[in-house]
């Protein structure tokens, strides 16, 4: 069987894995232009009976138009054919196929895109990377190829909300917020407008300082938690608000932050067998490199406390 869409998500494994796989890639432009070419002649199966030439723009303008379809070529042609046929020609004259003709047969062009297949993510794989490497050029052009292609703009806002966490993070903490409004203005206005404003937030993500700390750290904890089950809240930072749980030393040795000068206080946070495990690593970049030194001068703070 044949299928135009990737079997690696249409077909199961097993079959795939019985099956040869024949990828079809889209046809360049010599051999579009010999198909149309052949089409034109052909008195058979083509329009050969009804005397037509194709104008050499109106053909590049056609090659271009049908985006390496052959099926959208000779749909176009056909269409442009019977306009070219309706205009007045002298006797014994072959029928011209303009660019106008052309423009006219193909006024809505249909982008390759697949909403739940291979182009589908390929397409959203490209925005992601090209906004992680920092650029604002590739990132606005595969947001707009998803655009232009038919995807829905709030799955995109989606993503980019997800984007703002997972790479960019306490780097640039406001990147989440415009991600956030970005979303919130395309639901107001809809399309076309809105999706002006997710635009801005594409370049606002691709211009952020990177940081993927927060993401780094999240699967760290829970590859931990699964691996370590349900470890016991330590005692002293339970929750005590009977007197029995007060006997069973509930809260008992908790030091409130506040009543340190500096606000910090030297206290297992963790179940007893990770005490001291560090899971946030924060960069030096953006905002998060701010963090990143409060974070150790707190440490430096708490050892010289201890000692």
């Amino acid at each position: 069987g044949a299928t135009t869409e990737n079997p690696s998500f249409q077909v199961t494994a097993p079959l795939l894995s019985r099956c040869r796989v024949l990828v079809l890639e889209p046809l360049s432009p010599e051999t579009l232009a010999q198909i149309i070419q052949q089409a034109l002649n052909d008195r058979e199966k083509g329009l050969g009976s009804h005397s037509l030439q194709l104008e050499e723009q109106a053909g590049k303008l056609l090659i271009k138009a049908a985006d390496g379809d052959a099926r959208n070529a000779l749909n176009i042609l056909e269409l442009a054919s019977k306009l070219a046929l309706q205009h007045p020609r002298e006797d014994n004259r072959d029928a011209l196929i303009s660019v106008i003709d052309i423009e006219e047969a193909s006024q809505t062009r249909t982008l390759r895109y697949d909403k739940d297949g291979e182009e589908h993510f390929n397409l959203i794989s490209a925005l992601h990377k090209s906004l992680r490497d920092s650029d604002p050029d590739g990132s606005l052009y595969w947001y707009y190829r998803m655009i232009e292609g038919g995807e829905e703009p709030l799955y995109i806002a989606r993503r980019l909300i997800r984007f703002a966490s997972e790479d960019v993070g306490i780097a640039d903490p406001q990147a989440l917020v415009q991600a956030v409004a970005g979303r919130d203005a395309y639901h107001m206005l809809g399309s076309p407008e809105g999706e002006l404003a997710l635009a801005q937030v594409v370049v606002y993500l691709a211009t952020a300082p990177k940081s993927n700390g927060v993401y780094t750290a999240s699967k760290a904890v829970r590859a931990l938690i699964q691996q370590t089950g349900s470890l016991p809240v330590p005692l002293h930072i339970r929750n005590a608000p009977t007197q029995l749980m007060k006997e069973l030393g509930y809260s008992k040795g908790y030091v409130y932050a506040h009543d340190s000068p500096e606000g910090l206080v030297d206290q297992n946070h963790l179940p007893d067998d990770l005490s001291g495990k560090r899971f946030y690593f924060p960069v030096n970049r953006g905002y998060e490199a701010v963090v990143k030194d409060r974070l150790e001068k707190w440490r430096k703070i708490l050892r010289k406390n201890k000692k």
